[in-house]
């Protein structure tokens, strides 16, 4: 992908800043709410994957390690519902995840509603629906923008 793009976030920073000031806030909001940096990452790894973003992706997989992922864990996220490392609470993350990103094909269904209502507090859903609120606004803009993502120099991989 060589050609450029405006990027919004130089060419329009006061709105950047207001979007990056909303994230900070969910992120403080999930904190105060019981959502721990590991899951709150699971979230904003899969709304990124199923958005095809790839900055956003990297960014939040190097976040994930941080907060104590292991990478057998965060590989499996794409095929979570095949796979038995994920908790109840990160399943029904998941599927809540799955449901703001795809946002225009069924809405948040009864089905997941009531699934996630069941494992999470309204604190909790409240939180983590923000968090994919926030993530799906910046993979938008990272994807139309078309931000690189060069390849790690080898020092920097794991």
């Amino acid at each position: 992908m060589s050609e450029t793009r405006v990027h919004l976030s130089k060419t329009e920073p006061a709105a950047y800043q207001a979007l990056d000031a909303f994230a900070r806030t969910v992120g403080d909001i999930c904190a105060a709410n019981g959502i721990d940096d590991r899951l709150k990452e699971i979230v904003m790894i899969h709304c990124s994957q199923l958005n095809g973003c790839s900055y956003c992706a990297r960014l939040h997989v190097d976040r994930a390690l941080k907060a104590g992922l292991d990478t057998d864990t965060i590989t499996q996220i794409p095929v979570w519902r095949e796979s038995g490392v994920f908790s109840d609470r990160e399943r029904a993350a998941l599927e809540l995840a799955e449901a703001f990103t795809f946002i225009a094909d069924d809405g948040v269904s009864d089905e997941v509603y009531d699934l996630v209502g069941s494992v999470f507090t309204e604190k909790e859903y409240a939180a983590l629906s923000w968090a994919c609120v926030s993530i799906n606004a910046f993979n938008r803009i990272v994807i139309a923008g078309r931000y690189p993502v060069p390849p790690r120099a080898p020092q920097a991989q794991a």
